[in-house]
Protein backbone atom coordinates (compact mmCIF):
# COMPACT_ATOMS: atom_id res chain seq x y z
CA UNK A 1 0.00 0.00 0.00
CA UNK A 2 1.32 3.21 -0.94
CA UNK A 3 -0.28 5.23 2.01
CA UNK A 4 1.19 2.50 4.78
CA UNK A 5 1.95 3.76 8.20
CA UNK A 6 3.99 0.97 9.24
CA UNK A 7 5.69 -1.60 7.01
CA UNK A 8 7.20 -4.95 8.06
CA UNK A 9 9.74 -6.89 4.97
CA UNK A 10 10.93 -9.89 5.94
CA UNK A 11 10.80 -10.08 10.10
CA UNK A 12 12.26 -13.10 11.64
CA UNK A 13 12.52 -13.82 15.25
CA UNK A 14 14.66 -17.17 16.42
CA UNK A 15 15.69 -17.99 19.54
CA UNK A 16 18.78 -19.82 19.50
CA UNK A 17 22.74 -18.70 19.21
CA UNK A 18 23.53 -16.45 17.18
CA UNK A 19 20.43 -15.94 15.09
CA UNK A 20 21.26 -12.90 13.14
CA UNK A 21 24.43 -15.17 11.89
CA UNK A 22 22.55 -18.41 11.24
CA UNK A 23 20.17 -16.25 9.09
CA UNK A 24 22.73 -14.95 7.76
CA UNK A 25 24.74 -18.09 6.53
CA UNK A 26 21.73 -19.71 5.11
CA UNK A 27 19.85 -17.01 3.06
CA UNK A 28 17.02 -15.32 4.23
CA UNK A 29 14.38 -17.89 3.82
CA UNK A 30 16.02 -21.42 5.59
CA UNK A 31 13.71 -23.98 6.06
CA UNK A 32 11.79 -24.47 9.51
CA UNK A 33 13.58 -28.31 9.19
CA UNK A 34 16.87 -26.74 8.79
CA UNK A 35 16.44 -24.40 11.40
CA UNK A 36 15.26 -26.80 14.14
CA UNK A 37 18.06 -29.37 13.14
CA UNK A 38 20.39 -26.33 14.02
CA UNK A 39 18.68 -26.11 17.19
CA UNK A 40 16.25 -23.23 16.53
CA UNK A 41 13.10 -21.76 17.66
CA UNK A 42 11.31 -19.80 15.40
CA UNK A 43 9.26 -17.32 16.74
CA UNK A 44 7.87 -15.38 13.65
CA UNK A 45 9.45 -16.38 10.16
CA UNK A 46 9.42 -13.91 7.19
CA UNK A 47 7.06 -11.66 8.09
CA UNK A 48 5.87 -8.99 5.48
CA UNK A 49 2.94 -7.02 5.93
CA UNK A 50 1.64 -3.04 5.78
CA UNK A 51 -0.63 -1.05 7.52
CA UNK A 52 -2.44 1.84 6.53
CA UNK A 53 -3.15 4.83 7.96
CA UNK A 54 -6.61 4.96 9.99
CA UNK A 55 -6.73 0.90 9.48
CA UNK A 56 -7.36 -1.79 11.89
CA UNK A 57 -4.91 -4.60 11.35
CA UNK A 58 -5.47 -7.49 13.05
CA UNK A 59 -3.25 -9.98 13.69
CA UNK A 60 -4.65 -13.48 14.57
CA UNK A 61 -4.14 -17.06 15.28
CA UNK A 62 -3.64 -19.46 18.03
CA UNK A 63 -1.53 -19.03 21.47
CA UNK A 64 2.00 -20.00 20.09
CA UNK A 65 1.34 -18.93 16.51
CA UNK A 66 3.69 -15.69 16.88
CA UNK A 67 1.12 -13.01 16.70
CA UNK A 68 2.49 -11.04 20.04
CA UNK A 69 5.92 -11.80 19.64
CA UNK A 70 5.39 -10.27 16.03
CA UNK A 71 3.56 -6.82 17.22
CA UNK A 72 6.84 -7.28 19.59
CA UNK A 73 9.25 -6.83 16.99
CA UNK A 74 6.88 -4.11 15.44
CA UNK A 75 7.16 -1.69 18.30
CA UNK A 76 11.03 -3.56 18.80
CA UNK A 77 10.39 -4.15 22.53
CA UNK A 78 11.79 -7.38 21.56
CA UNK A 79 14.64 -7.65 18.54
CA UNK A 80 14.30 -8.76 15.18
CA UNK A 81 16.83 -11.42 14.42
CA UNK A 82 16.40 -9.95 10.49
CA UNK A 83 13.98 -8.06 8.04
CA UNK A 84 12.98 -4.42 8.61
CA UNK A 85 10.62 -2.21 10.14
CA UNK A 86 9.74 0.89 8.52
CA UNK A 87 7.91 3.33 10.71
CA UNK A 88 7.87 7.66 10.99
CA UNK A 89 10.20 7.37 7.82
CA UNK A 90 13.05 5.17 9.41
CA UNK A 91 13.86 1.84 10.16
CA UNK A 92 13.35 1.22 13.55
CA UNK A 93 15.82 -1.50 13.53
CA UNK A 94 18.89 0.77 12.90
CA UNK A 95 17.14 3.03 15.60
CA UNK A 96 19.05 3.99 18.38
CA UNK A 97 18.18 3.05 22.15
CA UNK A 98 17.20 6.71 22.70
CA UNK A 99 15.35 7.51 19.59
CA UNK A 100 13.46 4.16 20.02
CA UNK A 101 12.34 5.64 23.55
CA UNK A 102 11.03 9.20 22.11
CA UNK A 103 9.58 6.92 19.70
CA UNK A 104 7.92 4.86 21.78
CA UNK A 105 6.98 8.15 24.28
CA UNK A 106 5.85 10.37 21.72
CA UNK A 107 4.48 7.93 18.56
CA UNK A 108 3.23 4.99 19.95
CA UNK A 109 0.28 3.86 22.37
CA UNK A 110 0.23 0.27 23.66
CA UNK A 111 -2.50 -1.37 25.16
CA UNK A 112 -1.81 -5.32 26.51
CA UNK A 113 -4.01 -8.24 28.11
CA UNK A 114 -2.84 -7.07 31.57
CA UNK A 115 -3.80 -3.46 32.41
CA UNK A 116 -0.39 -2.60 34.25
CA UNK A 117 -1.92 0.37 36.24
CA UNK A 118 0.39 1.93 38.53
CA UNK A 119 -2.07 0.64 42.16
CA UNK A 120 -0.79 4.14 44.32
CA UNK A 121 -1.98 6.58 41.80
CA UNK A 122 -5.71 7.60 40.68
CA UNK A 123 -7.63 7.22 37.19
CA UNK A 124 -6.36 10.85 36.64
CA UNK A 125 -2.88 10.45 37.74
CA UNK A 126 -2.61 7.09 35.89
CA UNK A 127 -3.77 8.65 32.35
CA UNK A 128 -1.63 11.31 32.73
CA UNK A 129 1.85 9.38 33.94
CA UNK A 130 2.97 9.26 29.96
CA UNK A 131 2.84 12.68 29.69
CA UNK A 132 4.58 12.86 33.47
CA UNK A 133 7.53 11.07 31.60
CA UNK A 134 7.72 13.50 29.05
CA UNK A 135 8.02 16.17 31.63
CA UNK A 136 4.92 18.24 30.94
CA UNK A 137 3.35 20.04 32.95
CA UNK A 138 1.50 19.16 35.77
CA UNK A 139 -1.99 21.48 34.75
CA UNK A 140 -1.07 20.87 30.79
CA UNK A 141 -0.81 17.34 31.65
CA UNK A 142 -4.11 16.84 33.64
CA UNK A 143 -6.39 18.86 31.31
CA UNK A 144 -5.26 15.82 29.07
CA UNK A 145 -5.63 13.37 31.15
CA UNK A 146 -9.68 14.47 31.79
CA UNK A 147 -10.17 15.02 28.00
CA UNK A 148 -9.04 11.29 27.17
CA UNK A 149 -10.89 10.24 30.80
CA UNK A 150 -14.08 11.80 29.63
CA UNK A 151 -14.01 10.49 26.23
CA UNK A 152 -13.73 6.60 27.10
CA UNK A 153 -16.70 7.38 29.75
CA UNK A 154 -14.87 7.67 32.71
CA UNK A 155 -15.79 10.90 33.67
CA UNK A 156 -16.70 11.47 37.49
CA UNK A 157 -13.95 8.73 38.44
CA UNK A 158 -10.75 10.40 37.92
CA UNK A 159 -9.79 10.35 41.79
CA UNK A 160 -10.50 6.62 42.16
CA UNK A 161 -7.83 4.06 42.78
CA UNK A 162 -7.59 0.99 40.34
CA UNK A 163 -8.92 -1.00 42.92
CA UNK A 164 -12.59 0.55 42.92
CA UNK A 165 -12.76 -0.24 39.21
CA UNK A 166 -14.33 -2.85 37.60
CA UNK A 167 -12.18 -4.70 35.38
CA UNK A 168 -13.95 -3.36 31.94
CA UNK A 169 -12.91 0.22 33.72
CA UNK A 170 -9.56 -0.53 34.42
CA UNK A 171 -9.01 -1.58 31.15
CA UNK A 172 -10.44 1.72 30.02
CA UNK A 173 -8.01 3.29 31.88
CA UNK A 174 -5.41 1.36 30.28
CA UNK A 175 -7.06 3.02 26.85
CA UNK A 176 -7.00 6.30 28.23
CA UNK A 177 -3.62 6.38 29.30
CA UNK A 178 -2.25 5.14 26.01
CA UNK A 179 -4.00 7.77 24.38
CA UNK A 180 -2.91 10.32 26.56
CA UNK A 181 0.56 11.24 23.72
CA UNK A 182 -1.95 11.28 20.91
CA UNK A 183 -0.14 8.21 19.50
CA UNK A 184 0.44 7.56 15.69
CA UNK A 185 0.41 4.11 15.74
CA UNK A 186 -1.47 2.07 18.19
CA UNK A 187 -0.40 -1.28 19.58
CA UNK A 188 -3.27 -3.64 21.26
CA UNK A 189 -2.39 -7.29 22.47
CA UNK A 190 -4.93 -8.93 23.13
CA UNK A 191 -6.46 -6.03 25.06
CA UNK A 192 -10.35 -7.57 26.38
CA UNK A 193 -9.42 -11.00 26.71
CA UNK A 194 -9.40 -11.55 30.27
CA UNK A 195 -12.91 -9.32 30.59
CA UNK A 196 -16.12 -11.58 30.73
CA UNK A 197 -18.07 -11.69 27.61
CA UNK A 198 -20.50 -8.99 28.42
CA UNK A 199 -18.03 -6.18 29.73
CA UNK A 200 -15.73 -7.36 26.40
CA UNK A 201 -18.82 -6.76 24.36
CA UNK A 202 -19.43 -3.59 25.60
CA UNK A 203 -15.36 -3.00 25.10
CA UNK A 204 -15.27 -4.11 21.76
CA UNK A 205 -18.31 -1.03 21.06
CA UNK A 206 -16.21 1.65 22.80
CA UNK A 207 -13.36 0.58 21.28
CA UNK A 208 -15.44 1.15 17.96
CA UNK A 209 -16.63 4.01 18.91
CA UNK A 210 -13.37 5.32 20.20
CA UNK A 211 -11.90 4.89 16.42
CA UNK A 212 -14.87 6.53 14.48
CA UNK A 213 -14.02 9.87 16.39
CA UNK A 214 -9.96 9.46 16.30
CA UNK A 215 -9.35 7.40 13.45
CA UNK A 216 -6.18 6.08 14.63
CA UNK A 217 -3.77 3.71 13.04
CA UNK A 218 -3.92 0.45 14.96
CA UNK A 219 -2.84 -2.98 14.91
CA UNK A 220 -4.79 -5.23 17.13
CA UNK A 221 -3.76 -8.92 18.40
CA UNK A 222 -6.79 -11.24 19.29
CA UNK A 223 -6.88 -14.97 19.12
CA UNK A 224 -10.73 -14.86 18.62
CA UNK A 225 -11.83 -14.52 15.22
CA UNK A 226 -15.25 -13.10 15.75
CA UNK A 227 -13.55 -10.10 17.59
CA UNK A 228 -11.32 -9.97 14.40
CA UNK A 229 -13.96 -9.89 12.12
CA UNK A 230 -16.39 -7.36 14.57
CA UNK A 231 -13.09 -5.14 14.44
CA UNK A 232 -10.97 -5.30 11.56
CA UNK A 233 -10.59 -3.95 8.38
CA UNK A 234 -8.30 -6.40 7.47
CA UNK A 235 -7.05 -9.67 9.34
CA UNK A 236 -3.73 -11.29 9.06
CA UNK A 237 -4.15 -15.01 10.34
CA UNK A 238 -0.38 -16.81 11.76
CA UNK A 239 0.82 -20.30 12.20
CA UNK A 240 3.80 -21.64 13.53
CA UNK A 241 4.93 -17.98 13.25
CA UNK A 242 4.42 -17.46 9.34
CA UNK A 243 1.47 -15.10 8.25
CA UNK A 244 -0.60 -17.62 6.52
CA UNK A 245 -2.67 -15.17 4.52
CA UNK A 246 -3.93 -11.28 4.87
CA UNK A 247 -7.09 -9.87 3.68
CA UNK A 248 -10.60 -8.71 4.65
CA UNK A 249 -12.87 -10.99 6.89
CA UNK A 250 -14.52 -11.02 3.39
CA UNK A 251 -12.23 -12.49 1.58
CA UNK A 252 -10.99 -15.18 3.87
CA UNK A 253 -14.49 -16.50 3.70
CA UNK A 254 -14.47 -16.37 -0.02
CA UNK A 255 -11.02 -17.35 -1.08
CA UNK A 256 -9.08 -19.34 2.48
CA UNK A 257 -5.48 -19.71 1.26
CA UNK A 258 -5.21 -22.99 2.55
CA UNK A 259 -7.13 -25.42 5.09
CA UNK A 260 -5.71 -24.06 7.97
CA UNK A 261 -7.82 -20.65 6.99
CA UNK A 262 -10.92 -22.28 5.91
CA UNK A 263 -10.74 -24.28 9.20
CA UNK A 264 -10.25 -20.86 10.91
CA UNK A 265 -13.23 -19.06 9.00
CA UNK A 266 -15.90 -22.37 9.04
CA UNK A 267 -17.80 -21.09 12.20
CA UNK A 268 -17.89 -17.75 10.92
CA UNK A 269 -20.97 -15.63 11.00
CA UNK A 270 -21.06 -15.35 7.42
CA UNK A 271 -24.04 -13.10 6.97
CA UNK A 272 -22.40 -10.67 8.91
CA UNK A 273 -19.34 -10.65 7.19
CA UNK A 274 -20.41 -11.04 3.47
CA UNK A 275 -21.41 -7.58 1.52
CA UNK A 276 -23.98 -7.92 -1.36
CA UNK A 277 -21.46 -7.50 -3.68
CA UNK A 278 -19.76 -10.72 -2.29
CA UNK A 279 -23.18 -12.55 -4.01
CA UNK A 280 -24.24 -10.65 -6.81
CA UNK A 281 -25.32 -12.49 -9.66
CA UNK A 282 -25.43 -10.78 -13.06
CA UNK A 283 -29.26 -9.71 -13.59
CA UNK A 284 -31.26 -11.42 -16.70
CA UNK A 285 -32.62 -9.99 -19.40
CA UNK A 286 -35.94 -8.99 -18.42
CA UNK A 287 -35.88 -9.89 -15.13
CA UNK A 288 -37.72 -7.92 -12.46
CA UNK A 289 -36.34 -5.74 -9.60
CA UNK A 290 -38.34 -5.55 -6.66
CA UNK A 291 -35.93 -2.91 -5.42
CA UNK A 292 -32.25 -1.68 -4.28
CA UNK A 293 -29.49 -2.51 -2.05
CA UNK A 294 -25.63 -1.14 -1.62
CA UNK A 295 -23.43 -3.57 -2.35
CA UNK A 296 -21.24 -2.60 0.74
CA UNK A 297 -24.19 -3.82 2.73
CA UNK A 298 -24.07 -6.41 5.06
CA UNK A 299 -26.45 -9.91 4.01
CA UNK A 300 -27.91 -9.90 7.96
CA UNK A 301 -29.19 -5.86 7.08
CA UNK A 302 -30.85 -7.24 4.12
CA UNK A 303 -31.62 -10.93 4.40
CA UNK A 304 -35.37 -10.72 6.04
CA UNK A 305 -36.66 -8.22 3.07
CA UNK A 306 -34.98 -10.26 -0.09
CA UNK A 307 -35.63 -13.54 1.70
CA UNK A 308 -39.45 -12.54 1.71
CA UNK A 309 -39.53 -12.11 -1.48
CA UNK A 310 -40.58 -13.85 -4.83
CA UNK A 311 -38.35 -10.91 -7.00
CA UNK A 312 -34.36 -10.12 -6.69
CA UNK A 313 -33.38 -7.40 -5.82
CA UNK A 314 -30.48 -4.95 -7.71
CA UNK A 315 -27.31 -4.01 -6.18
CA UNK A 316 -25.63 -1.06 -6.56
CA UNK A 317 -22.45 0.46 -6.08
CA UNK A 318 -21.99 4.41 -3.99
CA UNK A 319 -22.20 5.66 -7.50
CA UNK A 320 -25.17 4.19 -8.56
CA UNK A 321 -23.59 1.74 -10.91
CA UNK A 322 -25.53 -1.57 -10.93
CA UNK A 323 -23.11 -4.13 -9.90
CA UNK A 324 -25.90 -7.29 -10.29
CA UNK A 325 -28.80 -8.69 -8.11
CA UNK A 326 -28.76 -10.62 -5.05
CA UNK A 327 -32.23 -13.18 -4.63
CA UNK A 328 -33.95 -15.22 -2.25
CA UNK A 329 -31.55 -18.29 -3.40
CA UNK A 330 -27.63 -16.87 -2.79
CA UNK A 331 -29.64 -15.23 0.52
CA UNK A 332 -30.49 -18.40 1.80
CA UNK A 333 -27.07 -20.00 0.57
CA UNK A 334 -25.20 -17.68 2.87
CA UNK A 335 -27.67 -18.38 5.60
CA UNK A 336 -26.80 -22.44 5.65
CA UNK A 337 -23.44 -21.96 5.27
CA UNK A 338 -22.71 -22.86 2.18
CA UNK A 339 -19.52 -22.93 0.48
CA UNK A 340 -20.45 -21.14 -2.77
CA UNK A 341 -21.83 -18.52 -1.21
Amino acid sequence: MTDAALACHNVWKLYGPDPKGVLARRGPKPSEAELKAAGYITAVADATLDVSRGEIFVIMGLSGSGKSTLVRCLARLIEPSAGEVMFAGRDLLSATPHELIELRRHKMGMVFQHFALLPHLTVLDNVAFPLEIQGVARKQREARAREMTTLVGLKGREHNLPHELSGGQQQRVGIARSLATDPDIWFLDEPFSALDPLIRREMQNEFLRLQSVLQKTIVFITHDFDEAIRLADRIAIMQDGRIVQIGTPEDLILSPADGYVAEFTREAPRARILSARAIARARRNGEDIAGSIAADSKVAEFAKEVEASATAFAVHDADGTLVGVVDRTAVMSVLIGATEA
